[in-house]
């Protein structure tokens, strides 16, 4: 069991956590979400011991072992890939070090022996017997092969890297388990691997992920971070988001519609505990939301842009057709008699190992770059936006205000300050915040701008390179259900299980000889492939 104790931490005037007192229990995977800024991989940081709290404390049971997934690639250059991963149990890697010592001292006497056989005991009731075999199998169940396990990890790709540190802070049934965005860098076979192995793990876990399909899966809880304070409710996160946005909609009715809300809030619970009872924590979590009363559910305060796109007309009978196209970079082939029609309403989403294949294409659809060979047909009565994975040509070296660097993509009656106030108070910059410089932006900040001004420009298929980087759950949110009200036709790039998921009606997948389009669901295509296994 984890306890925190009245921590408190601030920087500055700025307090991140107030008195904060929470109890983390094992069988339980704590999904820990909260705004960007908010305080998560701190509050993480603070629990492991790797920052101190300025008042409070931190306590776990008698001879309890935490481990922390770790993000620092370069850590272990010199170090094996098995040896690395056996460092995630310190205390056995310790016993080990010291038992191997013993044995190769040249003047190995009595007393020696004595503490060799005294290590050996430790080291088996540490499980450190099958310790190698252990931590094969993780590493193999996260997709890294035999051939590897030996290497340095000098040797091994950033995606590789991944895996064996994630491998590491799982290794030895750690008592208290912490990860910050874990599915960072994997792919979908061990990002399914890490749900079932969560899913299955009796200890006590917190989790830090903006991937909430995620969230969805593994979390029987979710403790939200605001305004300085840790709430924990029952469910995952489409449960926490739903019935906190109901309770908000309760606050806000007048009297005369409380009783329909109060209705509405009931059902959704009784309907997402019958559900939960589908889920592999079926017994304990349907017992939990069986027992929610409706004062246990919360409003949030949390703030959501308003992310909502208005074609000015609708596509006519023709949307897109690609033909023949092919185009190299600096001699290298990247894609290679790519063929495909998208149909008027089509949501496509593409897909392939390679991401600069995706991002040319979408390139060449916009119009950024001309292909080799081949042609881009767009219907006539289509009109399109875009919005590139890096937009920085949009903001580096731009001294305008947000202001004035929207104002000049918006049509001239949308032109007023009073108007384009307005519109950027909606996507979360308001006051002050819309007198900010274009390119002082943070990373969310400019998204936001990137989606404010393709939102201004009415168009009807919208072309969209990772949308999703660099914004917290909340906008993630946002632009989910944009898009999925969105009239028009969309095509884009996304590793968001959920947001692929929930918009796409085709997918169209990139390969070493062309295209391959398929109207279907993201998971089916995925249940085709062999990839994903259907619950």
């Amino acid at each position: 069991m984890l306890q925190v104790s009245d921590v408190s931490l601030q920087f500055g005037d700025r307090k991140l956590f107030e008195n904060v007192n929470i109890k983390f229990t094992p069988g339980n995977c704590y999904g820990l979400i909260g705004a960007n800024g908010a305080g998560k991989s701190t509050f993480l940081k603070i629990l492991s011991g790797e920052i101190d709290s300025q008042t409070g404390h931190v306590t776990m049971g008698p001879n309890e072992r935490m481990a922390f997934l770790k993000q620092d690639h370069y850590q272990y250059e010199d170090e094996t890939v098995l040896d690395v991963v056996l460092m995630g149990h310190e205390e056995l890697w310790q016993i080990a070090e010291e038992k191997n010592a013993i044995y190769m001292k040249p003047d190995f006497n009595d007393e020696d022996g004595m503490r060799a056989a005294e290590l050996e005991a430790l080291y088996g009731e540490k499980g450190g017997y099958t310790a190698d075999s252990d931590a094969e199998n993780l590493l193999h169940g996260l997709g890294i092969d035999q051939d590897i396990v030996n290497k340095k990890m000098s040797e091994l790709e950033n995606s590789q890297k991944v895996k064996v540190l994630l491998a590491q802070s799982l290794f030895g049934n750690p008592d208290v388990l912490l990860l910050d965005e874990p599915t960072n860098g994997l792919d979908i076979k061990a990002i399914q691997w890490l749900e079932e192995f969560l899913i299955n793990f009796e200890n006590t876990v917190i989790v830090v992920s903006h991937d909430r399909n995620f969230l969805n899966n593994v979390c029987t809880h979710i403790a939200d971070l605001d305004y300085g304070k840790i709430q924990i409710y029952v469910g995952n996160y489409d449960f926490w988001y739903q019935s906190s946005k109901l309770a908000k909609e309760l606050m806000q009715e007048q009297n005369k519609k409380k009783e329909e809300r109060i209705a509405e809030l009931k059902e959704f619970i009784a309907r997402f505990s019958a559900n939960a009872a589908k889920s592999k924590q079926a017994t304990s979590r349907k017992k939990m939301l069986e027992k929610i009363e409706l004062d246990d559910i919360k409003p949030s305060s949390r703030r959501y842009p308003y992310v909502g796109f208005t074609p000015e007309r609708e596509i006519g009978n023709d949307l897109l057709q690609v033909k023949n196209l092919s185009h190299s970079i600096d001699g290298t082939e990247i894609l290679k008699d790519v063929n495909f029609t998208i149909n008027p309403n089509d949501k496509a989403v593409i897909v392939g190992d390679s991401e600069i294949q995706k991002t040319v294409l979408l390139d060449i659809l916009a119009g950024v770059i001309e292909p080799d060979e081949g042609e881009v047909i767009w219907g006539v009565t289509t009109t399109q936006t875009y919005m590139p994975k890096d937009n920085s040509e949009y903001f580096e070296g731009v001294e305008l205000s947000l202001v004035d660097w929207l104002r000049q993509y918006a049509p001239e009656d949308e032109q007023t300050e009073t108007f384009l106030r307005g519109f950027l108070g909606r996507m979360l910059f308001s006051g002050e915040e819309a007198k900010k410089h274009a390119h002082v932006l943070s990373g969310g900040e400019k998204v936001r701008a990137m989606l404010s001004k393709m939102m201004l420009s009415k168009a009807n298929v919208l072309l969209l390179d990772e949308p999703t980087n660099h914004l917290d759950l909340e906008s993630i949110q946002a632009v989910n259900d944009g898009l999925i009200k969105f009239k028009g036709s969309v095509l884009f790039t996304s590793h968001d299980f959920e947001f692929i998921n929930t918009i796409a009606n085709r997918v169209i997948e990139l390969n070493e000889v062309g295209a391959m389009t398929k109207e279907t669901s993201y998971e089916e295509y995925l249940i085709d492939k062999g990839i994903l296994n259907k619950y």
